[in-house]
């Protein structure tokens, strides 16, 4: 039998992204948003809204990071997502991570989480922000040679139906290719 339940955001697992900007004064806001996918091939979307600092930013540079948040980091991708850049400026600081300036956009690159998106502001709407992904860079501790392992990567994942975090580490079937047996 089945029960209708009080929740409309139902879609699971939802990615822990961590969007990273300069501020007007150089200083790196960092905001964590689990409403992102991928628009197509080398495009994202982030479904956010104007009052966050982090889309005033974006809209100021034109260009952003998304990193995919990893278990190691569990602790300073919640603080990214409870505190404001427009209430506290310096929570990038606060968090202990380090950062690199991106060679390809106007944006950081957060050195402690393993992959990252550098994305070019493309447009803002009423769906969020449309971004251009650049180059997309890895740690190569997450790496089998040229491939991401993902159980090395133990990335996030958002559930939105107890407000916990996943770890996402195992492989369980073969894309494209376990659906062929029902043919």
């Amino acid at each position: 039998m089945r029960k209708e339940i009080k929740i409309t955001e139902g879609i699971f697992p939802m990615p822990v992204l961590m969007i990273a900007t300069y501020n007007e004064d150089g200083s790196i806001n960092v905001m964590n948003a689990a409403w992102g996918t991928m628009a197509s091939r080398n495009q994202v979307i982030l479904n956010l809204t104007e009052t966050h600092k982090t889309v005033k930013n974006i809209k100021e540079r034109k260009a952003f990071t998304i990193s995919i948040a990893d278990s190691n980091h569990v602790t300073e991708a919640d603080y990214f997502g409870i505190v404001s850049g427009n209430n506290i400026p310096n929570k990038f600081e606060k968090s202990g991570l380090t950062a690199t300036k991106s060679k390809n956009v106007d944006a950081p690159i957060i050195n402690e989480f393993p992959i990252c998106m550098e994305c070019k502001f493309i447009e803002y709407g009423d769906y969020g922000v449309i971004g251009n992904i650049v180059k997309v860079n890895a740690d190569e501790k997450i790496m089998n040679g040229k491939d991401i392992d993902i159980a090395k990567l133990s990335a996030l994942a958002f559930d939105p139906y107890t407000h916990g975090y996943y770890k996402v580490t195992e492989r369980v079937g073969e894309a494209f290719k376990d659906g062929l047996k029902l043919k």
